[in-house]
């Protein structure tokens, strides 16, 4: 049995931790600084609980040491020191940031690790890009790689139509941080909030807007074989107005923190969501124009007797997916892994990916 640490006990470490224990296949330590966290993770006979300060590297490290895996699902500011002490002791990486400076950190890292640095492994960053270059390798020259994706609530019930559902440092990091793109053949950087589009699936209306890290490393993958690249997150029309208020009529782009206390203690947690992912890609094919598109829906669902938001069973199902195929040696075991050397067929046919499969548009 695999030894696992996990890092952040929050909304999504927790569902990571207790689907590696209950598969069999992985004993979990979940740490967190915060004792009062470890309420609300579940009891099995393969999880235990640690409490870390994670800043302290030399505990750190004599926690990581011989295991085989260690899995920071914390703030992304984190993510720099775990992955340093996870190179010193040669344990395998894996991380949940859409922090491109962060990312940039573990990619200069992974020069000399003896072992794998996998960053980026849940949604957006993670999935979508598996999904996207699947659909990439199909064209024999590529135009566009559009990639839309978004957790909304269900029942909106509130003027931002929105609810907190993941991180809510991730998501003001995603909608103040310049967005990497390709616009024309060149790597670009695009502004948060703006490029705003509309569009309808299944007769419901949506709206789309840049925003910062769904594309991980994709810019860089693609660069040289796309005319344009970009990301753009879903949310219900309305939603973008009010943030640019926010962010920028009220200034709150630079008190961050403050923004950070009034979501929390004004917008309510809600697992009655659903993840929307819709990736278009078009290009030369057979000498032809053509398009393809993926399109999926994932509902919450009550998995293991609990009820599960479609954030957390999305988040927690690639990153789970991305160990499994680790330790099947299905994805290198050395240096950086980016999410798009990840086979699609590997991931969806996994046992953790099969969540993916049931919504997806056939």
């Amino acid at each position: 049995m695999r030894e696992i640490i996990v890092l952040g006990a929050g909304k999504i470490g927790r569902v990571i931790a207790e689907w590696l224990a209950q598969s069999g296949d992985y004993s979990v330590t979940m740490t967190d600084n915060n004792p009062e966290s470890f309420s609300h993770v579940p009891s099995h006979p393969h999880i235990r609980t640690h409490q870390l300060d994670v800043s302290d590297q030399d505990q750190l490290g004599a926690l990581i040491k011989g295991k085989y895996a260690v899995i920071s699902a914390c703030p992304f500011h984190i993510t720099q020191h775990v992955a340093a002490a996870a190179v010193q002791s040669k344990v395998h990486y894996l991380d949940l940031t859409e922090d491109t400076a962060c990312t940039n950190v573990v990619h200069s890292l992974a020069q000399e690790a003896h072992c794998a640095l996998i960053p980026q492994c849940g949604l957006a960053p993670g999935f979508v890009s598996i999904a996207a270059h699947a659909l990439a390798k199909k064209f024999d020259e590529l135009r566009n790689v559009h990639i839309r994706c978004g957790a909304l609530p269900k029942y909106p019930a509130n003027a931002l139509k929105y609810n907190l559902t993941w991180s809510t440092d991730g998501l003001i990091n995603e909608y103040c941080n310049p967005c990497t793109a390709i616009v024309e053949g060149q790597s670009a950087k695009v502004s948060p909030l703006e490029q705003l589009e509309t569009f309808s699936i299944d007769g419901i209306n949506y709206e789309a807007f840049n925003t910062s890290g769904g594309l991980g490393s994709l810019c860089d993958t693609l660069d040289g074989k796309v005319v344009n690249l970009n990301y753009r997150s879903i949310r219900y029309p309305g939603h973008r107005d009010i943030m640019k208020m926010l962010l920028q009529d009220l200034r709150l782009i630079e008190r961050r923190t403050l923004l950070k206390n009034i979501f929390e203690a004004s917008l309510p947690l809600t697992y009655q969501d659903v993840v929307l992912i819709f990736i278009n890609v078009s290009g030369m094919k057979g000498g032809q124009l053509i398009q393809e598109t993926y399109v999926n829906k994932i509902y919450s669902e009550e998995v293991h007797g609990t009820m599960r938001g479609a954030i957390q069973i999305t988040t927690a199902s690639s990153l789970c997916a991305v160990v499994d195929l680790l330790a099947a040696g299905k994805i290198p075991q050395q240096g950086l892994v980016l999410q798009e050397d990840i086979n699609y067929d590997d991931f969806i046919g996994n046992r953790f990916g099969q969540y993916y499969a049931k919504g997806e548009a056939r």
